[in-house]
């Protein structure tokens, strides 16, 4: 720690191309941890992306990495595998030492392994956080070997086949979550958001929130709302796709709008992109549908439990750590279109059976998940990894030259 202010100095490295729930969840953290204690730093490699606007807007400072840094995307090639050990790690190194960081909290893949190594080479303590498959190659492979702590964001993200045993190395810790101080009016949010959308009053709200990514299922998400519609024109739906593509990646948005256009849904499902915040949005939604596949412990599925806002999600991933079938929410078969008819007709239906999940999530919620609580055990992680056997070496570097 340092010797001046006796404080942990922990950095939070981004790419900073696109804003996600880690993103998020790191920030709350930073937002919470005891700055007595520690001093975190969130350091982006781009400056002028998303994120550092995302940050901008919540008062969040941040620094940007030394001009002369390039952080290979996947450094799949050997020419990648050459820069990154004869120019980014030497680099990345340096800069760990001269700004006398004690533990480096990695929280995506794209920083895992190009910080992880640097964090090893300069003497720095390393906390992977795992928030995606349980069978990633970094987690699996190359996290057991570089890691003192392994973090993972529910039971079911935990690493199935690590090259190297973790225990004793690694925690679950479920995300941090603030309990909402004020519950949106759902009345009036709903109808701001059909006024906006040109719907009528009784149009009901059925939601996806999240990237569009092929783990989320968003195309799922557009046959859910066909096929309801198709078996219950009765019942006036819109089905609101809250999330972009993000940077990088396959774009998803532009196959679910032209998979729109071909259904013939383009008044029926809405593109709404990324709102911010999200909670006006969830508090208008009558029903939060989760065809997530995979999904470790997503964000919003809480979020929505927090407003009351119920949810049908798959029974896969992290989702039943969160959701109690029948009482706090509905779990339903993956993959399949036909398993989510019955839970929503109900939900839209019975407003007592909605009135009912709506309270129990609630306070299922409120009892269960708190920011506070995710800053404690990361508290308790940063203590273990700076008692690592190495913890010694790390104290007299970080109170020395470095």
């Amino acid at each position: 720690m340092s010797a001046e202010t006796g404080r942990i100095r922990v950095c939070f490295p981004f790419v900073g191309d696109d804003v996600g729930g880690s993103h998020i969840s790191a920030l709350k953290l930073v937002q919470n941890l005891d700055t007595s204690r520690v001093a975190p730093v969130l350091v982006l490699q781009d400056i002028t992306g998303p994120l550092a606007d995302f940050l901008k807007m919540e008062g969040q400072p941040f620094m940007g990495l030394p001009p002369l840094t390039t952080l290979p995307a996947k450094g799949t090639t050997w020419g990648g595998v050459a820069t990154y050990l004869t120019s980014t790690l030497p680099h990345l190194s340096r800069f760990i030492r001269e700004q006398r960081f004690d533990i480096i909290h990695t929280n995506d893949g794209r920083t895992h392994i190009n910080w992880g190594i640097a964090a090893r080479f300069a003497g720095a303590r390393l906390v992977w956080h795992h928030r995606g498959d349980p069978d990633a190659k970094g987690a699996n492979i190359l996290g057991p070997f570089i890691a003192d702590r392994m973090v993972t964001v529910s039971r079911f993200s935990r690493p199935k086949h690590p090259i190297r045993s973790l225990n004793g190395r690694l925690s679950v810790i479920h995300s941090p979550f603030d309990h909402p101080l004020d519950i949106p009016d759902r009345a009036a949010a709903k109808a701001k958001l059909l006024e906006e959308l040109g719907l009528a009053p009784d149009t009901h709200v059925l939601s996806f929130i999240g990237g569009l990514i092929e783990r989320k299922r968003p195309l799922l998400f557009i046959n859910i709302i066909e096929r309801f519609r198709r078996e219950h024109p009765h019942i006036p739906i819109v089905g609101c796709v809250f999330g972009n593509s993000p940077a990088g990646s396959h774009d998803l948005e532009f196959a679910a709008r032209a998979l729109c256009v071909e259904r013939g849904l383009d008044r029926i499902v809405r593109f709404m992109g990324f709102r911010s915040p999200i909670e006006p949005f969830l508090a208008a939604t009558d029903v939060l549908v989760v065809p997530a596949i995979g999904e470790p412990f997503g964000r919003t599925l809480i979020e929505a439990m927090f407003l009351g806002t119920p949810v049908v999600a798959t029974d896969h991933g992290g989702n039943p750590e969160a959701i109690e079938n029948g009482r706090t929410g509905f779990l339903v078969a993956p993959e399949d279109t036909k398993a989510f008819m019955e839970p929503l007709w109900r939900l839209l239906s019975d407003p007592s059976l909605w009135a009912r999940i709506s309270q129990a999530a609630r306070k299922q919620a409120c009892f269960s998940y708190s920011t506070q609580q995710h800053v404690e055990k990361v508290m308790e992680v940063y203590g273990q990894a700076l008692r690592t056997p190495a913890a010694a070496s790390l104290a007299c570097n970080t109170t020395g030259e470095k």
